[in-house]
């Protein structure tokens, strides 16, 4: 972090933490910016920037004065157009937002989660036997975190096999372009038009199947609780941020018991922390990164006014390891109570996912703990660079078999 100059009450830094050097590795720069201060100025894209777990859970619940709709990303919808239609759930504020956040609610509420449990479970166990007969070493990363929620997911939502591949290219230059228009956008850019296209055509009633997520959307719109119009916004919500982010919550999870042997030998002998594994993981790596907001007044933070129609970006991964809230927060501790972290949001816009993203890791930790005695990691991980995910492309594992 490089302090240009500091007032009284606002640092100001020129630091880009969309730049290749902090994506590969955030922390140092996460750590100078909670020491600097509650709020800190980054000139060099002209935001306000939280990294503090007090400021950035304040902000989160706060949508009236911490608006979604001028764009979750840096871009501001107030002055500029959008490169697809808005979120209906990330990029809306009430009313709007409320309508279609309680579909999708019930949509993926306590009933689906249970008929899923038995199936996803099922197909945990199937996978893991897959990759074992195959060897004990292989990249967890395309065999197991990518692997798993592309068979079970877009089941889930009633789309076909053909073409669910798309899915990680579309949703990872989604979360690249709330970022800077960099390289990491540039990458994605020629294919936007036909990975747009296809997933558009996956959300029309026609292409569900009847027993899924999507077609549970479009029965609400039948019944009158969204608009036909909003049905299909609202299913390819599940299917930009329903597989993507799982996937990197899963690299991070065996990431983490890769590199701390305790903790997996605890989770063995105790595989009903599983679900506490899988938030203490969403906090100490902390998939989403960040998020913005837009002040709709002025706000003071701290010592600071930050005027109206400013944007504000949030770290939420700053937030996840901050020690004025977690003990030793660096540690991945399967004894932490990881509850509150802000790895899904927190408030109104809380992440709705969250639960069947928690039932495919849970499905997976419990197949691997009646398989595996050990997980080691044999070379050098790979990150893959995303302006708001932070992801692994490899991760090399050896598995000692029970």
């Amino acid at each position: 972090m490089t302090l240009l100059s500091t007032s009284a009450d606002l640092p100001v830094d020129d630091t880009d933490p969309f730049g290749h050097e902090v994506l590969e590795d955030p922390l140092p720069f996460h750590h100078a910016l909670r020491e600097a201060g509650p709020v800190v100025y980054l000139s060099r894209y002209d935001v306000h920037a939280l990294g503090r777990y007090e400021e950035v859970h304040a902000a989160l619940v706060d949508w009236q004065r911490f608006q979604s709709a001028a764009g979750v990303g840096l871009s501001n919808f107030r002055t500029e157009e959008p490169w697809r239609p808005p979120s209906l759930l990330l990029e809306a504020d009430p009313p709007r937002h409320d309508a279609p956040r309680r579909v999708l609610a019930s949509v993926l509420g306590p009933r689906a989660l249970r008929t899923l449990r038995d199936r996803w479970t099922a197909d945990a166990e199937s996978l893991v036997d897959e990759v074992l007969a195959a060897g004990t070493e292989f990249d967890v990363v395309p065999t197991l975190a990518e692997a798993f929620p592309l068979r079970v997911f877009p089941d889930a939502v009633g789309i076909g096999n053909e073409g669910r591949e798309n899915l990680l290219p579309y949703g990872d230059h989604a979360f690249n372009a709330f970022g800077p228009a960099n390289d990491l956008v540039a990458k994605g850019a020629h294919r936007v038009a036909e990975l747009s296209g296809w997933v558009g055509e996956q959300c029309a009633r026609d292409a569900l199947t009847d027993d899924g997520f999507g077609a549970a959307i479009w029965a609400a719109a039948d019944r009158g609780e969204i608009t036909p119009q909003q049905a299909p916004l609202v299913v390819r919500s599940l299917l930009t941020a329903g597989v993507d982010t799982t996937v990197h919550a899963l690299s991070a999870i065996l990431y983490a018991f890769a590199t701390n042997p305790d903790q997996w030998a605890r989770l063995v002998a105790d595989p009903s922390l599983a679900r506490v594994a899988f938030d203490e993981a969403i906090r100490w790596e902390s998939p989403v990164q960040t998020f913005f907001r837009t002040t709709t007044t002025d706000v003071r933070i701290g010592d600071v006014v930050v005027p109206e129609g400013r944007k504000v970006l949030m770290f939420l991964a700053a937030a996840n390891r901050d020690p004025r809230r977690w003990a030793d927060p660096d540690r991945f501790d399967l004894g932490r109570d990881p509850s509150g972290h802000v790895g899904f949001g927190m408030g109104l816009h809380q992440c709705v996912g969250q639960h069947v993203a928690r039932l495919e890791a849970e499905a997976v930790l419990t197949a691997l703990t009646r398989r595996v005695r050990t997980i080691e990691l044999t070379g050098p991980t790979q990150r893959h660079h995303n302006n708001t995910l932070r992801a692994f492309g490899s991760v090399p594992v050896r598995l000692t078999v029970r």
